[in-house]
């Protein structure tokens, strides 16, 4: 089977032999690995812990919600 090198595009054969595959040579593999560590790529992922911190109430909020709740509420 063959496939394209992700760097550059040459034709790899996808065998044992081939030592760097799915890359042609050790120079296209340390592009990649240079593009993955510079951030240039990435893989998308879900919302990020600062946008989960920002959808999270107030303190003055949570306050506010518990002091509408009848008095027996925290008494179990």
């Amino acid at each position: 089977m063959e496939v394209n090198c992700p760097t550059c595009k040459e034709k790899v054969v996808w065998n044992e032999q081939s030592k760097f595959r799915p890359f042609c040579s050790k120079r296209c593999q340390l592009i990649d690995l240079g593009e993955w560590s510079d951030e240039k790529m990435s893989i998308p992922a879900g919302p990020s812990k600062e946008s989960e911190q920002q959808a999270m109430p107030d303190i003055e909020d949570i306050e506010a919600m518990l002091a509408q709740q009848e008095q027996d509420f925290f008494k179990s």
